[in-house]
């Protein structure tokens, strides 16, 4: 039975990941933050699932990994995440910080972790990026710039873990039916709400813009059940590719960022979050 650890399990695309897994006979040791949802997971599993407790930010949970997981590791589902929203001149730093804490750091922190019994197995290691990891989105620059690094660290790793057979590589989902986006207008309002008035007043059409788009998005948002199905393509696939789009929205935003010059890019991006274009 081969063993998988996935971050971030306790909801969405993680949770989604850990329930398939343990469904195809994979021992799924499951990355949770609090106690009840290791216990929810168990719970909706039945059997497969191992809650691990593990903050990625958490370099006690960190170094006490390894004791926590066989000495064989055959795969890693790096999915834990956050998003930071806001207009980068007004994003916090401790915010920006924690951006990166989370979604860059502790990935990598995880992965050198474990790389010694991912090593034994020739395992395979698989991030959960997102298309925002190939196209940057306004008001969304933290997180992009997050997953643009997760994405150049996937790169190198790629080619590093060669001599031992460990592959690597990216999951790419554009929007998706969980909590986060069912929830995103709440997090804008909260964004909103973190800015000083001077910049509400700055940015009230690009927070406008926010909003439209959400509620556009949350009508055509992809079932998790697909970035399920590219994970376990990834893990399984005798030659896993490097990347895994996931959703039309996805490939259509590489398609254009792709095909379009950067100006006509940029234009098309500001017309979609209603931001018009100064004298």
């Amino acid at each position: 039975m081969p063993t998988v650890l996935v971050t971030g399990a306790s909801r969405g695309i993680g949770r989604a990941v850990a329930l398939q897994l343990a469904r195809e006979g994979w021992d799924v040791r499951a990355g949770v933050r609090r106690a009840p949802d290791g216990e929810a997971l168990v719970a909706a599993s039945g059997t497969g699932i191992t809650p691990v407790m593990l903050d990625v930010t958490d370099a006690g949970q960190l170094a006490a990994l390894p004791e926590a997981l066989p000495a064989r590791l055959d795969a890693l589902v790096n999915n834990a995440g956050i998003v930071v929203g806001g207009p980068v001149e007004a994003i916090g730093l401790d915010a920006l910080r924690h951006q990166l804490e989370v979604n860059v750091v502790g990935p990598i922190a995880v992965a050198q972790a474990v790389m010694p019994a991912l090593r034994a197995a020739r395992g395979r290691i698989v991030f959960i990026s997102s298309i925002g990891g190939r196209v940057s989105t306004p008001m969304l620059g933290a997180y992009s710039a997050s997953k643009y690094a997760l994405e150049a660290f996937a790169d190198a790793l790629r080619v590093e873990l060669r001599p031992w057979g460990v592959k690597v590589a990216l999951v790419e989902p554009g929007a998706i039916d969980t909590d986060m986006w069912r929830g995103a207008l709440d997090t804008a309002d909260r964004t909103e709400a973190s800015l000083s008035p001077e910049y509400r007043e700055l940015y009230a059409q690009h927070l406008a813009g926010v909003r439209n788009v959400v509620r556009t998005t949350q009508k055509r948002t992809a079932p998790p059940e697909k970035v399920v199905d590219a994970v376990t393509r990834a893990l399984t696939s005798d030659r896993p590719k490097a990347r895994y789009l996931v959703g039309t929205d996805a490939r259509a935003q590489l398609l254009l960022s792709s095909a379009l010059p950067t100006s006509a890019m940029d234009a098309a991006l500001g017309r979609l979050m209603g931001i018009g274009r100064g004298a």
